[in-house]
Formats: structure tokens, C-alpha cells, sequence
């Protein structure tokens, strides 16, 4: 599933939106033991040899002696009525006697249930729901014995507009009309608000799933259609027997929706599916699914598992996208996109996303993860191979170079004291719900990088094919992972990969040279805070595979060491001239250079560094500073050193810590930062222009819109916004006479300078867009708006109903993070923060919070622990920590260094 892109733009949409930058935008049998590594809650093996009672039971796992093969489910959603009904027969084992079945089912009324054996007779149950723990209890009076039984159960449900379980969406046609369709979202655990069932992934089935529905209306599942048949003026479509697959993975879609024509790839159809009027919208999500699943056939060594498989974009979805085997479903943006009118990072999501998803219909659909701590081995493997994947579709746009940006955001919780690891203890819903972040599919994919890097691509993708092949219809854990890879790779895997997975954090690598060219390397774990809470454990040792560039005598050599213990010593030639650790770009660390060997990096230009590894020096430069172990003055003196830098992800860390000292600085020294930004951006503005060269990049035009936007914005700059309000203009009356590229910039501009009547304009624009890429533009855009009248009428309006939930948490976090209305957005949300949590999807509630962080001063940040600890607010995991921690070094860094801030930005303006 696809909520790390969200998590992502919480991080850094507080920053992005103040410079209009895009927002970069989830086998054996059900009984096999839990790897050494797995944290479960309760032993499979122990469950076979007892009777399941309350005294007994694990709160949050269901016991073992009874378990699911089939499904056969049969549901009729009533669209105007926003409720269903269902039935279904569930086929069983029993593997002892017992009295009584527990299941998952929660917001469900069960009408009845029973249940009969290959012989006797059948047997109804008498029914109880525990809503606290979301279960189900069938009790029978007489045993039921080991074998095979069928339970069916008769249930009715409400179609909710909480964007989870099976729910309702709306859209209007071109007419007004307001149309409803019905659509699911299961992960993690919600398919129990749809049907009773055994909602844990290790709990796989078989399901034949039969919608009962309007004639005039189509469903999709996650098989194809065997037959239809109409009777009571209803149309029951029968869809054929799916693999063997978990709860979660379960979609059914109803309502009035238009397919593309298949594209046969290999043995399998693929279609993409639209709400009536958007067809045309589809030709690039059709383009690299079609190469994305050929690509992953052909690396796999493994056929695609399903018998079709349709790619549908929903009006309302809480998260990016969700891999429903067969039936993958998307937010319109992260599917729809005008491929001659958008951006390139608008198709670059798309692309991403797309990719993301097809990957996962062997890592995760065809094996899955036991229990939820072991996400990562679905989330991070379908981020890793939609790298690999649209960069072979597309090597120019450097897909690897730009994953540097969210690998950032890894680091950057990853850097917390309240980080966690990769793989992580989970018990309750809402804890398994938390691990979508970018700790599971950044740092996952980052540290599954370094390995196929250390250990060779052809290595690392033959391990991967044996992985599959060996748990394929079943389940897996991270051990599972290590055997395949540590067995055709000929090396410990384990002991070079369980430091990464296992504990929280990532390692500094500080790098120091003696007289006698010695070169002294030392690992010690990185944190943004020198003190750490009372407990935690700073002496941590990770395996870092280094890799080592020395240019000595004007030639390059290159050295690989696997650091293993705290320090290492590298004698480095007499005659060096400069070394760069972490040649590449690929180890997940932090390098620190002591004085000497940063002086001579610099000296040889860090234009003689490929660009991924001008990012990471810089990002480090800038973390270490953040940490108070590089002076500020130090670190802005470097930035001058790249006003010449054409790479896009370069310049995005550097204006990302631009928009950091924006969020800390004092309102009275907010002109002389502006006019520091101006001073750093105007040379690269005017060098690009603001309309595109003959041949060059779509990076390069991306990277023209994201400075524009900049400097009109962080900078403050009059003569772009002047230019800004021209081109606008021009846009509006021919679309096609501006590079798409500038739109966001020019838009985002006009809202940062706008007045109540561009307000108006763009609300228009937002209500009327043709592209779900032009609607969210415009509808963030509101954010960024600055009079307090217009502040206060956006945040009105995410609780009005007028802005879709999927979307209202995520405006309010951006108004979180606009410095110039942040303190009305925390008051807003104080006071209508019990009708937020009713209305907003959980998750959304969650990325909302993420605003905080941007609440930069002493008095926010007080109010803000006040607030969250006084209602005891538990947002899963350890989210509300982390958001915690962030605001607090924030704050630290605004304390520590606005004295330093503020002279050297008055140091650097004219006549100074």
C-alpha cells in the first residue's frame, strides 16, 4: 500500500509548499513457526494444544486450531441506501475439538451462523461481539471435531464514509449529478468491517466472490468475471476462484466506472478503470503498468499470479494506492494524469506508484508477511523494485539519483531518539497501521540497496528469486529473506543485514587523517539530540559496507571495507590529494570529515562528485549542523559553493534547509533570510530562464519550476512575482504558451501574494479542474494564501464538507506548516479536534499531526505537549513521539542559533 508518499509530504510538504516545489507526492501454511526475529504476540505451536477461552486468548491474534481455506462470499451493496448485506460459507479445518470459533468482525450486525460437517447435523451457534477487540465468538453446544466444516454466516454492514472497510464514494458528472459508488480499503485490518473473517495475513484463502448489484452498475474484483446472471431485477456477477491470499488483499468495486481496452502481457489483461469522462487520463498509467509488469515477470523469473489484473482510480481514497490482487486501487492522482499538460513530477508519481504496485502482486500478494512487524518485507522490497523498475523504463530521469530526496526523510526520523526499527513488535490495529512510514519503505528500500550493492544485482536478484519461489502462496519472515540471499550469494547475510533491521538508527561515520597519512574511520549512532533519554543505548555497531574514493597523483582508486567494529585504520597513498566516503551514493549513514580532509574535498570542487553524492555531502553537512556538530556559519558559507548546481535533488535539500531556518527564525530577521535566499537562487533563475532550451531535460525543467517557486517564495522576490502574475495571465488565456513545468511555481506564487479575489479565482479552479493533478494543485494552493480572513475560511472548510476527507487532513497539515498562519491552524485544530477525529480517516488524522512540526517556537511547542498530553491522544506506535522529537530540535536549533542566524544574514547584505 501506498501511504509512505503521504507520510513524505507530511514531512516535507510544511517546507514545499512555501516554495511551490511538487509534493513527492504501502509461502508455507498458515501453522509454520514464527522466525527467532518475529514478534507475534503468542506462539502458533501453543494454540494447536488448547481450547481458546477469554482467559486464554491473546487480545490481538486469533488462535490457531481453527483455520480458514475458502471463502465463499456472496455480498449486495444497496448504493442510495449506503448499507449491504452478505452471506458466506467459510470452509474450515479443525484441527481439535472445540466449542467455540472466534473470528475478526467489528461494525457488522450478524444475523446468523452455523455450521455443519462432512456428516450430522448442522449446528447453529449462538453469537457474541467483543467490539473491543473486533471479534466474533460462535459457541456450539456439542464439540466440533477435528476435520473439515463450513460455517455460514449471514451478516449486514454500512457502506461508511470513513474511506476504510467497504465504503461509499461520490463524484459529480459533467452535469452536476452527484453518483455514488462502493469501493473497499482492507489493509491492514479492516476486511473484518466488511465480512466476519480471520483478518491476519498468515490466515491465507481461496475466495469465489459473487457481487449482487444494479443492472446498470459494474463490479470488479479481484478475479475475472465467470458469469452474469440477472433475476429480481438485480444482476449477480460470479467471479472466479482467486490464489490463495490474505484478508487483506480482498477488493470488490461497484458502481458506474469505464474500462481502457486490455493489453495482453504475456497471458494477462490489464485494464485501467475511470469514473465516466476520464478515459483520457489513462494512457500513461496504461504505458508503465504494461512495462512494469513485463519488467517484474522477467526479473521474478516468475509468471504474474492473478488471472487479470485491473488498475481502478477512486474519487475517494484515504491512502495512494492499495495492491488488491487483480484489482489494485488508486487515488485518481496517482493513476489519471494528462500526459501532454503535466509536470514531470506528476508523471513521475504516477510512474512511481503504478510500479509500486505491480511489484507487490508477487512481494506481498504471492508472499506475505506472517504478522505486521515484518511489513517491511512487502512496503520496502515494492519501493525498491519500482526503482529498478521505471528506471529501466526511463533512465533519463535518474530515478535512483532522486530516491537520494526520500531517503532523507528516512534518516531524518530515522535520526530521532524515538526512531524504531525497521522491523518492529506489533500487537494492536492501531500499531500496525503506524508501521506505513518512511522507516518501512524508505529506510527498507535504502538498506536493500546497499545489500544488492554489496553483494552484485545478478546475486541479489537470484536470492530474491529463490525467496519467492520458495514461500510462494504461503508466508514469510525476514530470516526467510536471509536464507535465500545469504544461500546464493555464498555470505552472512544475517550478520551483515540484522543491525540494520533489527535495531533503531543508522551510524555517523567520522573520518579523520593523521601526519602519517593514516586515515582513522569511527561509527557511533547519529541522533539530532545529545541527550538521550534515560534507558536508551547509544553503543550501537552497525556492518557498514564502506566504499572509499581516493584521488591521489590526479587518479582515482576505489576501496571497499566492511567496517564491523567501532573503528578501522586506512593508510591512505603519501601523495593524496582527497577522499569521499560513500562513493555512490548507496550506504545508509552519515559521513563527518574532520577539517583537513574537508578542506581538500572542497579544494578538488564538489563538482567532481557524481550528483547523488553531492546530495548526501550536503544533506550530512546540513544534519550535522541541525546537531549542532557543524557551525551554522559553516554551513551556509558551503551553500554558496553551489549556486552553480543544476541537479534538482540538490537544490531540494538545499532550499528544504532554507525553509527549516524560514520555520525558526524571527519574524523581525525574516527579510534578511529572504533576501539570503534571493542571493543564493537568483544566479541558477536566471541561468535556466523561465521557459525550456532546446533538448534539455525534463530534471532540468522541473528544476526551473521548483527555483521560480523558490524565489518568489522563500525569497520573497518581487520581480518574480511581477513575472509570476504575467505568465499566469498567459496560461489562462492559451495553456500551451507555458512550459507545464512553472504552473505549480506560477500558482503557488500568486496564492502566496494573493488577496480575496485570486482566492475566488483559484477556489473556481479548484472546484472546476479537469485533472486530478490541477484540482489538488489548486485546492493546496488555498493554503498558502496569507490574509487572516482567507486563513480562517480554508480551515473552516476542511470540517464543512465541502473538501473531501482524503484530502482535509492534508490541507490542514500544510496550513501547519505556513508560518504565516500556523498559529491560527494550531488554534483551529485545538478546537475541533473531537470533530476532526470523527470526520477524517485514521490515518489521516495521523498525517495531519505531522503538521506540528512546524510549530517552531518555545510557546507553540509548550501548548502543543500540553494538548497532546492532556487528551492522552495515541496516534499508534511511535508517530506522536516522533512528531514530538522533530518539533523539539526545531526549536532547540531556533534557540541554540538565532543569535548566530542573525548576524551572519546581516553580515551578507550589501554594504555589511
Amino acid at each position: 500500500m501506498i501511504s509512505r508518499r503521504e507520510a513524505l509530504q507530511v514531512l516535507t510538504t510544511h517546507a514545499r509548499l512555501l516554495l511551490a516545489l511538487p509534493l513527492a507526492p504501502l509461502f508455507s501454511s498458515c501453522l509454520r513457526t514464527p522466525s527467532a526475529h518475529t514478534t507475534t504476540g503468542q506462539s502458533k505451536g501453543e494454540d494447536m494444544n488448547q481450547d481458546p477461552s477469554p482467559s486464554t486468548l491473546d487480545p490481538y491474534r486469533l488462535p490457531r486450531h481453527v483455520v480458514p481455506i475458502r471463502y465463499d462470499l456472496r455480498l449486495e451493496p444497496d448504493l442510495p441506501g449506503a448499507t449491504f448485506s452478505g452471506q458466506e460459507t467459510i470452509t474450515l479445518t479443525i484441527h481439535q475439538p472445540t466449542n467455540a470459533i472466534v473470528l475478526n468482525a467489528i461494525e457488522l450486525d450478524i444475523v446468523s451462523a452455523q455450521i455443519e460437517g462432512d456428516s450430522g447435523p448442522i449446528r447453529q451457534a449462538t453469537i457474541a461481539l467483543d467490539a473491543s477487540l473486533e471479534r466474533c465468538h460462535f459457541t456450539f453446544t456439542e464439540p466440533l471435531l477435528p476435520g473439515t466444516w463450513r460455517l455460514t454466516i449471514a451478516f449486514r454492514g454500512t457502506l461508511n464514509d470513513k474511506l476504510r472497510g467497504f465504503y461509499r464514494s461520490t463524484y459529480k458528472d459533467e452535469r452536476g449529478t452527484t453518483h455514488r459508488l462502493a469501493a473497499t480499503q482492507f489493509e491492514a485490518t479492516d476486511a473484518r468491517r466488511a465480512f466476519p473473517c480471520w483478518d491476519e495475513p498468515d490466515f491465507k484463502a481461496v475466495f469465489a466472490t459473487t457481487l449482487v448489484i444494479d443492472p446498470t452498475l459494474t463490479a470488479v474484483s479481484n478475479s475475472s468475471v465467470v458469469t452474469e446472471t440477472l433475476a429480481g431485477g438485480k444482476k449477480a456477477v460470479r467471479f472466479a476462484d482467486t490464489i490463495k491470499m490474505s484478508t487483506y488483499l480482498v477488493a470488490f468495486i461497484v458502481g458506474r466506472i469505464e474500462p481502457t481496452e486490455p493489453v495482453m502481457i504475456g497471458q494477462t489483461p490489464l485494464r485501467l478503470w475511470s469514473i465516466p469522462g476520464k478515459k483520457h487520463l489513462t494512457s500513461f498509467g496504461q504505458d508503465i503498468a504494461a512495462a512494469s509488469l513485463s519488467f517484474f515477470e522477467s526479473y521474478y523469473g516468475i509468471p504474474y499470479p492473478g488471472d487479470k489484473l485491473d488498475l481502478l482510480a477512486i474519487p475517494d481514497f484515504a491512502s495512494g494506492a492499495m495492491e488488491n490482487l487483480g484489482a489494485i486501487t488508486y487515488r485518481e492522482t496517482a493513476l489519471l494524469v494528462d500526459r501532454q499538460g503535466a509536470t514531470h513530477g506528476d508523471l513521475a508519481r504516477v510512474a512511481d506508484v503504478v510500479a509500486h504496485e505491480n511489484a507487490h502482486m508477487w512481494f506481498g500478494d504471492l508472499v506475505t508477511m506472517t504478522w505486521w512487524n515484518g511489513l517491511w518485507l512487502n512496503e520496502a522490497f515494492a519501493t525498491f523494485m519500482e526503482m529498478l523498475a521505471v528506471d529501466a523504463w526511463k533512465p533519463e530521469w535518474k530515478r535512483w539519483d532522486s530516491f537520494g530526496v526520500e531517503r532523507a526523510a528516512a534518516f531524518l526520523v530515522d535520526g530521532l531518539h524515538s526512531t524504531r526499527p525497521i522491523e518492529y513488535p506489533v500487537q494492536a490495529p492501531k500499531d500496525a497501521d503506524a508501521m506505513f512510514d518512511v522507516l518501512t519503505y524508505q529506510k527498507g528500500a535504502s538498506v536493500l540497496r546497499m545489500l544488492e550493492q554489496h553483494i552484485g544485482p545478478t546475486l541479489f536478484r537470484d536470492g530474491v528469486r529463490d525467496y519467492l519461489r520458495a514461500h510462494a502462496y504461503g508466508n514469510a519472515d525476514t530470516s526467510d529473506l536471509w536464507v535465500s540471499l545469504g544461500k546464493i550469494a555464498q555470505q552472512p547475510v544475517p550478520e551483515l543485514m540484522d543491525g540494520w533491521i533489527f535495531q533503531p538508527g543508522f551510524p555517523l561515520v567520522t573520518a579523520n587523517v593523521s601526519a602519517s597519512s593514516e586515515m582513522t574511520i569511527t561509527q557511533q549512532r547519529f541522533n539530532y539530540l545529545s541527550e538521550a533519554p534515560s534507558g536508551l543505548s547509544q553503543d550501537q555497531r552497525w556492518n557498514i559496507p564502506l566504499q572509499i574514493r581516493v584521488i591521489s597523483g590526479g587518479k582515482r582508486s576505489t576501496s571497499r571495507i566492511l567496517l564491523t567494529k567501532k573503528d578501522v585504520t586506512v593508510p591512505l597513498p603519501h601523495d593524496w590529494e582527497s577522499v569521499f566516503i560513500n562513493e555512490g551514493g548507496h550506504g545508509f549513514y552519515r559521513v563527518r570529515y574532520a577539517p583537513d580532509l574537508l578542506r581538500r574535498l572542497l579544494n578538488a570542487g564538489v563538482d567532481t562528485l557524481a550528483p547523488s553524492e553531492r546530495f548526501n555531502f550536503i544533506n550530512d553537512a546540513w544534519a550535522t549542523t541541525v546537531a549542532g556538530l557543524m557551525p551554522l556559519a559553516a554551513y551556509l558559507d558551503l551553500t554558496a559553493r553551489f549556486t552553480e548546481e543544476r541537479d534538482k535533488n540538490v537544490w531540494a535539500l538545499l532550499l528544504e534547509s532554507f525553509s527549516f531556518l524560514n520555520r525558526i527564525i524571527t519574524v523581525e530577521d525574516r527579510p534578511a533570510l529572504e533576501a539570503f535566499v534571493r542571493g543564493r537562487v537568483s544566479s541558477a533563475v536566471a541561468d535556466l530562464g523561465w521557459e525550456p532550451k532546446h533538448g534539455e531535460s525534463e530534471l532540468t525543467k522541473q528544476l526551473r519550476g521548483e527555483l521560480i517557486g523558490a524565489q518568489g517564495k522563500l525569497g520573497n522576490d518581487p520581480a518574480i512575482q511581477r513575472r509570476a502574475v504575467e505568465l499566469y495571465r498567459a496560461y489562462r488565456h492559451d495553456a500551451k504558451a507555458v512550459d507545464p513545468n512553472i504552473v505549480p511555481s506560477l500558482v503557488a506564487i500568486l496564492a502566496h501574494t494573493g488577496d480575496a479575489a485570486r482566492y475566488e479565482e483559484f477556489d473556481e479552479r479548484f472546484r472546476t479542474a479537469v485533472t486530478p493533478q490541477e484540482e489538488r494543485r489548486y485546492l493546496f494552493s488555498l493554503a498558502s494564501f496569507r490574509p487572516t480572513d482567507l486563513v480562517e475560511r480554508t480551515l473552516a472548510r476542511t470540517i464543512s464538507g465541502e473538501i473531501r476527507t482524503q484530502d482535509a487532513p492534508f490541507l490542514v497539515s500544510a496550513m501547519l506548516g505556513n508560518v504565516d498562519g500556523r498559529e491560527l491552524a494550531w488554534a483551529f485544530v485545538k478546537m475541533n479536534w473531537e470533530k476532526m477525529d470523527r470526520m477524517f480517516p485514521k490515518q489521516g488524522v495521523r498525517r495531519m499531526c505531522g503538521g506540528i512540526v512546524s510549530l517552531a517556537t518555545p510557546e507553540l511547542e509548550r501548548d502543543v505537549r500540553d494538548f497532546f498530553m492532556t487528551r492522552k491522544i495515541d496516534l499508534g506506535g511511535k508517530t506522536l513521539e516522533q512528531y514530538l522529537e522533530q518539533l523539539r530540535i526545531a526549536v532547540a536549533v531556533g534557540e541554540r542559533e538565532r543569535d548566530t542566524l542573525r548576524a551572519y544574514l546581516r553580515s551578507q547584505q550589501p554594504g555589511a
